[in-house]
């Protein structure tokens, strides 16, 4: 007959920053076999990965749905115009995804001034809900939506070819289009403008002027 042994050992040291736990667990049977595994966990890991970056978008990017899709999502749940969309952490807490993070929110107007903001689930693509809104700057946003062809899905599916799109967001002020943001794999955003007419994705000069 078989029998296992499991033989824990932690060990805890205080650090500057954080400690470090270390566990083993031998298992073993009557002939002899064991098998050793170590598993070590650091307290001052989250600290760091704090250092990285505020780690919202991080979150959400990792899930399947993107910009382009959370869009489509919302507008078969509300229908109307996408404006906007974009990674929020919700600190409320009322509207989180189902993995706890981060949600796309959209933006959509509807008929006459009634705007609705829709949010959706970054892993499963579900509309978690949609509330009513009251904007003050309709006006401009019906005029700049005159001025493109290009939807909100199409920039964001435009954009998407410089990186993983974490928003997107129509320019009211003028006929620039829409401006987008991605992520790269290694970290970096950068700032994109997608052309109103041919949806064309260009370098936001604006951004890099503001850098400066």
């Amino acid at each position: 007959m078989k029998r296992n042994i499991v033989i824990a050992v932690v060990t805890a040291a205080a650090l500057v920053g954080g400690g470090t736990a270390t566990a083993l667990a031998v298992a073993g049977d009557d002939d002899g076999a064991a098998s050793v595994t170590q598993t070590e966990t650091r307290a001052g890991d989250d600290e760091r990965d704090d250092e990285r970056g505020d780690g919202r978008d991080e979150r959400a990017v990792s899930g399947d749905v993107t910009a382009a899709d959370a869009i489509a999502a919302a507008l078969e749940h509300t229908p109307g115009t996408a404006v906007s969309a974009g990674l929020d952490d919700d600190d409320d807490g009322d509207g989180a995804g189902a993995d706890g993070k981060a949600v796309w929110e959209v933006d959509v107007l509807g008929r006459g001034d009634t705007w609705h903001s829709v949010r959706v689930d970054p892993g499963s693509g579900k509309v978690l809900g949609a509330q009513k809104d009251d904007e003050d700057d309709t006006a401009e946003v019906r005029a700049a939506l005159k001025g493109t062809s290009v939807t909100a899905e199409e920039a964001a599916k435009a954009a998407a070819a410089e990186g993983t799109v974490t928003s997107v967001e129509l320019d009211d002020d003028g006929d620039k289009g829409w401006e987008a943001e991605t992520r790269a794999s290694g970290g970096d955003e950068r700032d994109w403008r997608v052309a109103p007419g041919s949806g064309k994705v260009t370098a936001d000069r604006d951004d890099d002027s503001d850098d400066d």
